[in-house]
């Protein structure tokens, strides 16, 4: 049932989240959903389309249809979550174009917000996007915005100015998987490609870059960012009286184009500052050429685990048959403004750091256009409602490398930087008890091993939130597996009628050991994902571009009557751990084979309010035991319904609470 207690509001302090009472918070909690990407009901990248629809569609019903909310945040609930990253996009908010808004689904969005609340689940919005637009590969910004920059989009995968799946798969063949045709999780090299290079670059650096492509009297930066934040502002005014909503991110992954490129970079083998690109890997010249209708030759890579890294795999053609993707009358705005021109049949560099080097400066991505972004998001929303927090993250190659936000950027805003296990994401495997440790190029054996691992990359996260505004909270916007680990092994049992929670044995370890690292680190988190219509299908997943991250399946819910129907390795996610805290925490482990949770903490006896424990069903199916050392006798209730134990300290100093499984 829906909580019917106004939730309490939160606000930062260093570190910490912390409630109305002084209590500190950990969130833990889910993105909402991996379909919100594409239009409701048949928008998935299962379906084939050539996006000529892209003003009529809607986004009403993503991430489900109201009548099934309940179902959803019910579950979503008991399973301890307390925080949902609800995701939109700009095509959600603007597709029928320039400044008409979809009310029905402004209103549509600002419900589920409500509902969350009712059930006792904090928010914040999320715009989200993936290479650009669904148009390139991914999703996020309206199909509009292409005329407005002068490009064709029907042309866009004919030129393989990107990767689409809806233009190179066969949904004739019956084969899922069709590794020729489209590589799995090959979305992401599509920041490499000609129509994301184009589009980010001017989205954060047009005035710079492309000074004379004014767009309704206005210069491309400033006329995409404008509409961008214009959209938040919409979702922002039917939603800025609501406890629960505690504000908004960014934006998903913001990339940086060819900003800080040389024309003529490819990024093939690893430097300090740069990640090896996966899949075809363009020079930013070569892909400016190419969109103008010239083919290429370009190198193909792929992850070997053998070398440690990325691998040249073969060489190949890109737009073969010549295909330019600009409108007639429109023209390559870089080469307008004079970094190159076309010199027969071939290119010609004008000026090789045209996108590295403004009046003489070497321009830095940060500090020159991302954080100035960032404060024009917080500008445009805190108009609505001051009081809200500001998630920001970095592009995430980036991130990687250099974690910190040094520069001017919003106050109170949180660091919700996405870590991922990059050998598990890319490969679909779980590669245990051997594995790559990706960042360090070297092999790392068992369990503990790789848990420190995780907590070693994590931690340089929560290190770098130190340098946003002298500290704030660290909370990881993404992180998950696949749950079709190993050609969806999983999911072939469960067809045969295997209900035995061995065939999760890979995803529940693999969980369990990011959430250990979570634990130990002390961190905030939403895991990447929840989607309402995943299905165990290989062609369809998350129903985009066949990822399968989603915690919860439709074809798993065999049972209506049973909230964790449809619930896929559970003991993986579904833990021990504190919602609020009389105090300051200091650790937090849970051992899920011996059934111990343990907390500890600076009690502050001058907090009214205690601290609770979420304590699942699910890891102690026949009760448990509660032990508190210290808190001068502090009184202990246990909820059962609400699978939750609170805890009153009566005096300040440290408490350690310890609850055990018991045993038949």
């Amino acid at each position: 049932m829906p909580s019917q207690k106004p939730m309490q509001r939160l606000h930062i302090e260093k570190e910490w989240f912390v409630d109305e009472k002084g209590r500190k918070v950990i969130l833990r909690g889910v993105n909402l959903g991996g379909d919100c990407k594409v239009p409701y009901p048949d928008g998935g990248t299962e379906f084939p389309t050539d996006f000529s629809d892209h003003r009529e569609v809607t986004f009403v019903g993503r991430p489900f249809p109201l009548d099934e909310a309940d179902e959803h945040l019910s579950r979503l609930k008991a399973w301890g979550f307390n925080v949902l990253r609800l995701l939109t996009t700009w095509e959600a908010v603007e597709h029928k174009g320039p400044g008409e808004y979809d009310k029905e689904y402004l209103d549509y969005y600002a419900e589920i917000c409500k509902l969350a609340g009712e059930h006792g689940l904090y928010v914040f919005v999320d715009f989200h996007q993936d290479v650009w637009s669904r148009m390139t590969g991914g999703d996020g910004a309206p199909c509009w915005l292409f005329e407005k920059v002068g490009i064709d989009y029907t042309k866009i995968s004919k030129a393989d100015a990107a990767v689409v799946m809806q233009s190179c798969y066969d949904y004739d063949d019956s084969r899922p998987r069709q590794p020729d045709n489209y590589p799995q999780m090959c979305w992401f090299s599509n920041y490499r490609y000609a129509a994301n290079g184009i589009m980010w670059t001017l989205f954060f650096g047009g005035r710079d870059f492309t000074p004379d492509l004014i767009i309704d009297g206005k210069n491309v930066q400033d006329y995409m960012q404008e509409h961008y934040v214009g959209c938040l502002k919409e979702i922002g005014k039917r939603i800025k009286d609501l406890p629960n909503v505690l504000g908004f991110d960014t934006l998903n992954e913001p990339h940086e184009g060819w900003i800080g490129s040389f024309l003529d970079d490819r990024i093939e083998e690893e430097t300090e500052e740069k990640r090896p690109a996966l899949g075809v890997v363009w020079q930013p010249i070569e892909a400016m050429f190419s969109s103008n209708g010239h083919p290429v030759k370009l190198p193909k890579t792929k992850i070997s685990i053998l070398k440690g890294g990325v691998a040249v795999e073969k060489i190949i053609t890109a737009n073969p048959d010549g295909v330019s993707i600009w409108l007639e009358g429109a023209e390559d705005p870089f080469m307008a403004a004079g970094a190159w021109r076309l010199k027969g049949s071939d290119y010609q560099i004008l000026r090789n750091d045209y996108f590295k080097v403004i009046n003489g400066r070497k321009v830095n991505f940060d500090q020159d256009y991302l954080f100035p972004f960032f404060n024009r998001v917080a500008d445009g929303v805190r108009a609505i409602n001051p009081d809200w927090m500001i998630f920001g993250e970095k592009p995430a190659e980036e991130a990687s490398f250099d974690p910190e936000f040094r520069g001017d950027i919003p106050e109170r805003m949180v660091n919700a930087s996405h870590w991922y296990d990059i050998i598990t994401l890319a490969t679909k495997k779980f590669n245990y008890p051997v594995t790559l440790d990706f960042k360090r190029k070297r092999p790392v054996f068992g369990r503990s091993n790789i848990q420190r691992m995780y907590e070693r990359q994590l931690g340089v996260y929560k290190e770098a939130s130190k340098s946003v505004n002298g500290g704030s909270p660290t909370l990881i916007g993404e992180f998950g597996i696949p749950y079709d680990l190993h050609g969806g092994e999983a999911y072939r049992k469960w067809a045969d009628g295997s209900r035995d929670k061995k065939m999760w044995k890979s995803h529940i370890m693999a969980l369990d050991l990011m959430y250990n690292a979570m634990d130990t680190l002390l961190l905030n988190s939403t895991q990447w994902n929840y989607t309402a219509h995943n299905r165990n299908d290989l062609k369809v997943g998350d129903c985009w571009n066949q990822e399968d991250l989603s915690i919860f399946s439709v074809d798993q819910r065999d049972d209506k009557g049973d909230i964790n129907s449809g619930g896929r390795a559970m003991e993986g996610f579904v833990r021990p751990y504190p919602h609020f805290v009389q105090g300051t925490p200091i650790k937090s482990t849970f051992d899920m084979k011996r059934g111990v949770y343990t907390l500890r903490y600076l009690a502050d006896a001058d907090i009214d309010a205690p601290t609770v424990i979420f304590v699942p069903r699910l890891q102690f199916p026949d009760g448990y035991d509660v032990k508190v050392n210290g808190g001068g006798g502090a009184t202990v209730v246990e909820d059962g319904e609400r699978q939750l134990v609170t805890i009153l300290a009566k005096q300040s100093g440290e408490v350690e609470i310890f609850i055990r499984r018991r045993h038949d």
